[in-house]
């Protein structure tokens, strides 16, 4: 955002921001899409990870057969926006179930449309409810929605201040940001 008129003050602030992985106030999801550090968000529903995408995957499978991205875009939908998969977790997860012989693939106007064979239907049934139907993920979920909305109007507030604040008032969102990210990671440190 150089050149913006901001001045020296918007502009360290700014950096501060991209310093959280917050790039042009893109953050947890907005243009950018990425978070602290860099990276995307994506990866797991809560703390479970990889196993969570294959459950995931053969739960989706069990109501009809769908291509890679329709499922990515259908657990989004079905967490209300916290879990979106990334394609980097996703594709290797349905080559790998592939390779299982759990699911098997066809080639129609140009993708790939999974579907489960009666093994995959097997363990689709044994692993019980899907991941975003499991007992405590409404509390997951509706906590993740609480920090996802706090953090979409914290950085509101920013770009407020970034677009209309006086020089003191952005030096002090400066400090209001530092301190806040010490706290955030004494959380952490609990």
């Amino acid at each position: 955002m150089r050149g913006s008129g901001r001045g020296p003050l918007g502009e360290h602030l700014e950096a501060r921001l991209r310093g959280f992985g917050w790039g042009g106030f893109g953050a947890w999801g907005g243009p950018g899409g990425h978070g602290p550090h860099g990276h995307r968000h994506g990866g797991g529903f809560g703390r479970r990870g990889r196993a969570n995408v294959r459950a995931a995957v053969l739960a989706l499978l069990t109501e009809r057969p769908m291509h890679g991205y329709e499922m990515i875009t259908e657990l989004e939908s079905r967490t209300g926006g916290i879990w979106r998969p990334s394609p980097g977790s996703v594709y290797p997860t349905l080559q790998l179930l592939e390779d299982e012989g759990l699911i098997t693939s066809e080639e129609s106007d140009g993708r790939r449309r999974f579907s489960l064979t009666e093994a995959g239907r097997a363990e689709a049934a044994q692993a019980g409810p899907a991941p975003w139907e499991r007992p405590g993920d409404d509390d997951l979920v509706r906590n993740l929605h609480d920090i996802r909305d706090a953090g979409f109007g914290a950085m509101n507030a920013l770009r407020q201040i970034m677009t209309s604040g006086t020089d003191d008032q952005r030096r002090r969102a400066i400090e209001v940001i530092d301190e806040a990210r010490k706290k955030l990671y004494a959380i952490l440190a609990e």
